[in-house]
């Protein structure tokens, strides 16, 4: 083996069983590398960075996930046959690792940085993304650059009372909870997921539990980079400008404290912006205004960039102290920017039919952040087709958030959905899901959107709100109601506030911020970013209880604003008059040849005369979907006609198709025929079927046997007598 071509390796086993990290054979160029194989799914991930660029201000982190149909000996759909945009699922996966390992770099570092995972072999029993995770951890553990890892993250699931570390995808379908945590050694730092309304406390139990299997990753990747790992670099040392920060907070420390009790947003910002434009002219002009011979290009350039140089310095240390403010603030008196306390909730308006064409929609406003959705219920025909690296599948519920610039007062270009709408999108769908309705108890296909009208704090949680009203109005019968709401943390290491229905500064400002949504009863989606190296487990427990409290405060709030439409959050008895119509029958399997026809002719010709989609499946079930209720039935009736079965004991209007020596082949129904033997024609002895019935008579029938071959023996007699006792 060549000198540079010395692989190193180490293994820990999770879940059962062992998952491998490899260095030193694939992408040696990058600052570090690293291949995770677990099971058959290998994910080869890289780090690597730039060189520095002067006049950066802030961390310009890129990480992507990558799934390489190859890699699971597939070729991509479409016309192109080659992977495009990442898809939701590359996104989201993107997401999370960003999330975790972004707060996680030295303070001064901000050269441009590439995390990339690229799944190299696809085992469906073996998640990529938990591999990508902790490759993303040991690749920045093992390389130069100055991450203060490491960290570990794992997917727990819990079935029947047990807990399941990377469960493989058959016990993830019967989980009732699954999570994605991300942690350090000293805390858990993100986390993703939900559960069939799971109560807090068992919440956390999953969360303690993961963080232990959390803790042993770290161990293994902590001893192979002491194996191979790199010298750190070491980001230059900041600038002192402490002297500058007391002349700035002297100048300005009163008037921001003020513009921070502003609580109206947009008034605010603009108080904020107009105290940073003072202070920043009088600092420029003092430096312009100094006495200082220039006579060399290099000397003009130097001008500038100390111009540039005292611009940005001002401008973040007034950032800083603005913040320290709001922070010293909220723990000292517990009153927040807007005056509420720290559990207080924003007032909330809530209206349904707010517009009337939507199948259903709702109008959720709280505080100043509103947000329109609309229901729209569609057949099987609408489902959403989704190409994956494990198959092909559909998807009959889909929650789309998207988030306009206007929202915030901003101009902008529209463009397709970004990173952060398809997250907080999935977040919203993953709230809902478990108390949607049965798909065969309710066939319809479902979609969300969630339209940001104006957002300032939490537009994901009212996605959610506004998602349950939109349902109940629609009519879909939901199995409890949902909302959700955004909870902050201040801390200080000493002093900690829990901060209920966050703003948007305090988000920005604060060191935690988690989404909880569920119903009455538990969570169902859980989201969690902690900025800080440690929380400890009673602060979390604290967290999520006054989250609960929050909760069915808003919940409460949705029920008394919308009791004139929904009653008790109910969803309303009757469809919108302008939602289609759903129906399903089931036919035999060997019978569906007959509502197709000869290449489609019989189901084209149906759907064209009642205006009707009709979808056939294989097991026999044939979903009926109509503009409405009249083109629903006719189409039931046609298929009805061309599917039904003969029943003994029915009596049926036949037409004589033949007559033989020994009786006469009656047509029941289309497609359907009987034969009346000639002793069952008439009562007494009959010597000539002629005699009693020709080709093209209608005669009355009775059905009184089929044999196992499915011949239908019919009794023109019986079905006389009957008749006749009846008329009596």
């Amino acid at each position: 083996m060549p000198y540079w071509f010395e692989p190193t390796t180490t293994s820990i086993e999770i879940g059962g069983r062992p998952m491998t990290l490899e260095t030193g054979r694939m992408a040696k160029q990058a600052a570090g590398s690293v291949v995770v194989s677990y099971g058959g799914t290998s994910v080869l991930v890289t780090a690597v960075h730039s060189k520095p660029r002067p006049g950066i201000d802030f961390f310009p982190l890129t990480v992507d996930f990558v799934e390489k149909f190859a890699a699971a000996g597939k070729i991509p759909g479409g016309f192109f046959k080659r992977e495009g945009r990442l898809s939701d699922r590359e996104v989201l996966v993107s997401r999370f690792i960003d999330r975790s390992i972004r707060p996680l770099f030295a303070d001064g570092y901000n050269d441009d940085t590439q995390i990339t995972a690229t799944v190299l072999s696809s085992d469906p029993d073996s998640s990529a993304d938990m591999c990508a995770f902790v490759g993303a951890s040991a690749a920045l553990s093992i390389s130069d650059l100055p991450f203060l890892g490491p960290i570990g993250a794992v997917r727990i699931c819990r079935a029947d009372g047990e807990f399941i570390i990377n469960p493989n995808p058959e016990q993830r379908e019967g989980a009732e909870l699954e999570l994605i945590v991300a942690g350090t050694r000293g805390s858990i730092v993100m986390v993703e997921g939900g559960g069939d309304q799971i109560a807090e406390a068992e919440m956390l139990v999953a969360l303690k539990h993961a963080h232990e299997k959390i803790l042993e990753i770290i161990d293994v990747i902590e001893a192979f980079q002491k194996q191979v790992g790199k010298e750190k670099l070491v980001p230059a040392e900041p600038e002192d400008l402490s002297e500058l920060e007391s002349e700035i907070r002297a100048k300005a420390g009163d008037q921001l404290s003020e513009a921070f009790q502003i609580r109206a947003k947009h008034e605010r910002s603009a108080a904020v912006k107009e105290i940073e434009k003072g202070v920043i002219n009088e600092y420029v002009d003092a430096y312009s205004n100094e006495k200082v011979e220039i006579d060399t290009l290099a000397g003009w350039e130097g001008r500038r960039t100390g111009l540039a140089s005292l611009r940005g310095n001002v401008s973040h240390l007034l950032h800083d102290i603005g913040a320290d403010l709001m922070r010293d603030r909220v723990l000292a008196t517990g009153e927040r920017i807007d005056g509420r306390k720290n559990n207080d909730i924003r007032q909330i308006a809530c209206e349904v039919r707010a517009v009337t064409r939507p199948h259903g929609v709702a109008l959720f406003t709280r505080g100043e952040t509103q947000a329109m959705v609309n229901c729209t219920l569609g057949s099987g025909s609408d489902e959403q087709t989704i190409d994956g690296m494990v198959g092909r599948f559909k998807k009959a519920f889909m929650l789309h958030y998207n988030f306009p610039p206007f929202s915030v007062g901003e101009a902008r270009p529209l463009r397709g959905p970004g990173r952060r709408e398809v997250g907080h999108g999935t977040l919203a769908e993953r709230a809902i899901t478990p108390v949607l309705p049965e798909h065969e108890d309710f066939p319809y296909t479902i979609r969300l959107v969630s339209e940001t009208l104006e957002s300032n704090g939490s537009s994901s949680m009212a996605a959610v709100c506004g998602s349950t009203l939109a349902l109940l109005d629609s009519g879909v019968p939901i199995k409890a109601p949902v909302a959700g709401i955004a909870m902050g943390l201040i801390t200080d290491g000493k002093r900690t506030v829990i901060l209920s229905d966050i703003l948007g500064d305090e988000d920005h400002l604060g060191d935690m911020d988690f989404k909880v949504a569920g119903t009455e009863e538990g969570i169902t989606a859980l989201q969690m970013d902690i900025k800080v190296k440690q929380i400890d487990w009673d602060i979390m427990e604290n967290a999520l209880a006054q989250a609960r409290e929050g909760r069915l405060h808003i919940l409460n709030c949705m029920r008394e604003e919308t009791a004139s439409d929904l009653g008790n959050l109910e969803p309303r008895e009757e469809l919108h008059e302008f939602a289609p119509r759903l129906e399903v029958m089931f036919v035999k399997p060997d019978r569906i040849r007959d509502i197709i026809g000869p290449g489609g002719k019989v189901i084209r010709a149906i759907q064209e005369t009642t205006g009707a989609k009709i979808d056939v499946e294989d097991s026999g079930r044939v979903s009926i979907f109509g503009p409405d209720g009249a083109s629903v039935e006719q189409a039931l009736s046609m298929v009805g006609e061309l599917t039904q079965e003969a029943e003994i004991g029915k009596i049926y209007l036949a037409k004589v198709k033949r007559v033989a020596d020994f009786g006469a082949f009656a047509e029941i129904f289309p497609g359907t025929d009987g034969l009346i033997h000639i002793s069952h024609l008439a009562d007494g002895r009959v010597d000539n079927v002629t005699d009693v019935v020709s080709e093209g008579d209608e005669v009355l029938a009775k059905c009184i046997d089929i044999d196992p071959a499915g011949r239908i023996r019919l009794s023109r007699k019986e079905a006389l007598a009957e008749t006749a006792t009846e008329g009596e």
